[in-house]
């Protein structure tokens, strides 16, 4: 990190500081707690993709500025609480890179192949180290494109399945066509944003783009 990296990012820390401030901050950032500020870093995770896919850097800069608020009043929040710090969040992000990526930092193999069987095996490890961390409820589109991509050599969810009724008919189709879509290189998630958003203002409908 450069001198001026670190001078930005301790201003950016004293700003969340003072924003959160009981005597002088503002009313709004102090009344927030990681809960109510749940919504907002899902939506500005969404606002940075929809900037990627605007191939807008302009953008992107902004609504990187944004998620990175988020991280900034996450940890301030816990800091008051006595839970962790922002110093904390970042050295626990630069041991957990350094960790799982022995190719890198060790010397561990560097085929691709290699790296996927070691890097499942590490996090494998660290679910293990901590028994009652909880597991994270993703949406399911979210989670069929992490199972698929996770799938050992040999087995296809496009298999025939035992499909007790409709609903399970129709997930398996889907499922298959997020497969489809991740062995071709697409993010399923983004491509049928993209499809949604296409019918949308093909179909008159105000919130198309």
């Amino acid at each position: 990190m450069t001198e001026r990296h670190a001078e930005r990012l301790a201003r950016l820390v004293d700003l969340i500081a003072r924003l959160r401030d009981p005597e002088g901050g503002c009313p709004w950032d102090r009344a927030q707690d990681h809960r109510t500020l749940r919504p907002y870093v899902v939506e500005e995770a969404h606002e940075v993709v929809a900037a990627i896919d605007g191939n807008d850097p302009q953008e992107l800069k902004s609504e990187l500025g944004d998620l990175l608020l988020q991280v900034l009043l996450h940890s301030r929040i816990a800091e008051e609480a006595g839970e962790f710090t922002l110093d904390d969040v970042m050295g626990s992000l630069a041991d957990k890179l350094e960790r799982r990526h022995p190719h890198v930092f060790g010397d561990a193999p560097s085929d691709l192949p290699s790296i996927r069987t070691r890097w499942d095996e590490i996090k494998a490890s660290e679910k293990a180290s901590e028994p009652g961390r909880r597991e994270v409820e993703l949406p399911a589109l979210l989670a069929a494109r992490k199972l698929v991509s996770s799938l050992p050599n040999g087995v296809s969810v496009e298999d025939p399945l035992d499909a007790a009724d409709n609903e399970e008919r129709a997930g398996l189709e889907l499922l298959a066509a997020v497969a489809r879509a991740w062995r071709s290189g697409v993010d399923p998630e983004i491509a049928l944003r993209k499809v949604v958003d296409a019918v949308r203002v093909r179909s008159g409908d105000p919130r198309g783009r």
